[in-house]
């Protein structure tokens, strides 16, 4: 999360911080001024009381300038320097009229409120060591114009200690501005870290309310899918029964049947039963959105399956005048696998291949057995159909149209449905097509 800070908002917050800082010293100086008119009273009787009224009347002062320049805004260094002038001025004057057995106590009353301010102050380090200067031209004038007693004297007597804390203290500021600098500049970070975080929670839970709403249609749309499916599956039953029952009324007067005609006979009901076991699997709806659908294995040969799927769609293939070159191997080749499935992984890449494939066009078929695999390929050496295309086609189970409306309507659904069927039962399918035609091609392990 990047967080960046302007520099009127840096410098906006450095006014807050400063104006509050600003407000502690003032108020503290209103409250406690007039009590060191207590020590007057111990130290300096003689002048308490004119000085207890001088004290007031600067507090009086300082908080008329700060309501003024909190009102309008002014600068508040300014109001700083000239609190920091008011006090030295009566603190410079009463070093130099008390007696010098009591400038001690004074200094260290004038060096107590220079080492405040310089603990309480937020302002640049140059600003403290300008107003130690300013108290100390002051304590010279009046020591010039009120003081009776010589340089060392008044030195040793409280001078001295009030030159070292002064300086000394004008070092607090510099490193309390650069703390609360970075202490100002921390805040602002995590405030407007904090309001991106609000930003993105509230933006998350929009998103939220979106997916949930589009959860709730999905599952709507998953009910109507069950449903279609159920009301699809007891249709196709029926169909089937009866196609069943026609066929096996055919084959029970098979004396008037020509040879063919069992032959036909035989295919069809060969393909109800595999239509029945693909509707059974297909009509349990948990199996199918199970992470595994069950498959009924067995050893068979796998050559063999290959022939029967290959002789079922020469008639296809002719009546497009495609034909199919047969290079299956003749050498049984055994596999643990389910049939029916394998059967239709075959049967749907060769009848795609037949029905996106040109006419007058060669499609050869081939198996083969490639270090203890075996591999069926086909290979079409007419019009691609386009690797993009085919990508679609196997993974997103999406109807592609060609832009011409020339070729046949590409589903992709069959081919969708062998590559899926491929990998579950342990294979590999993989294709391609280029300016040589299309390839496809499927691998199983065969059993010693």
């Amino acid at each position: 999360m990047f967080v960046q800070i302007s520099k009127e908002e840096y410098q906006r917050e450095i006014s807050k911080k400063a104006w509050y800082q600003t407000n502690n010293i003032i108020w503290t100086i209103i409250f406690l001024y007039p009590i060191f008119s207590i020590v007057d009273f111990i130290f300096a009787n003689s002048i308490w009381l004119q000085f207890f009224i001088i004290r007031i009347i600067t507090v009086m002062i300082i908080y008329g300038l700060n309501a003024f320049f909190q009102s309008r805004k002014y600068n508040y260094r300014t109001l700083l320097h000239i609190t920091f002038f008011l006090l030295s001025v009566t603190s410079a004057i009463l070093c130099n009229i008390v007696n010098i057995q009591q400038a001690t106590t004074y200094y260290l009353i004038f060096a107590t409120i220079i080492l405040f301010l310089n603990l309480q102050v937020f302002w640049e380090p140059i600003h403290s060591i300008i107003q130690t200067l300013i108290a100390l031209l002051l304590l010279a004038v009046f020591y010039n114009v009120l003081n009776e007693y010589s340089l060392d004297l008044v030195i040793s007597n409280g001078g001295q200690m009030f030159f070292i804390i002064a300086f000394i203290s004008c070092l607090i500021p510099n490193a309390r501005y650069k703390v609360i600098a970075r202490d100002v500049r921390s805040q602002i970070l995590i405030e407007k870290s904090n309001e991106q975080l609000k930003e993105q929670n509230h933006d998350i839970n929009e998103k939220n309310n979106i997916i949930d709403s589009q959860y709730e249609q999905l599952r709507k749309l998953d009910d109507q899918k069950n449903s279609f499916i159920n009301i699809a599956g007891h249709d196709l039953k029926n169909l089937i029964g009866s196609i069943v029952m026609s066929n096996n009324m055919l084959r029970e007067e098979d004396y008037r049947l020509s040879a063919d005609q069992k032959d036909y006979t035989s295919y069809i009901a060969e393909s109800a039963d595999k239509m029945q076991y693909m509707l059974n699997k297909l009509m349990d709806v948990k199996e199918i959105e199970s992470p595994e659908m069950k498959f009924n294995m067995e050893i068979f040969d796998i050559n063999t399956e290959v022939i029967h799927i290959y002789k079922g769609l020469i008639e296809t293939a002719q009546m497009k005048n495609i034909h199919l070159i047969d290079n299956i191997l003749k050498l049984p080749l055994h596999v643990k696998l389910d049939k029916v499935f394998v059967g239709q992984v075959f049967q749907n890449l060769l009848s795609n291949s037949i029905k996106f494939s040109q006419t007058n066009n060669n499609i050869k078929i081939v198996t083969s057995l490639q270090r203890q695999k075996f591999v069926f390929e086909i290979i079409d050496e007419g019009v691609a159909i386009g690797q993009e295309e085919l990508d679609m086609m196997f993974n997103k189970l999406k109807t592609l149209n060609d832009a011409s409306g020339t070729i046949e309507s590409k589903l992709g659904l069959g081919l969708s449905i062998a590559k899926l069927m491929t990998k579950e039962l342990g294979g590999e399918l993989s294709y391609r097509s280029d300016d040589n035609g299309n390839y496809f091609r499927v691998e199983f392990y065969v059993i010693n």
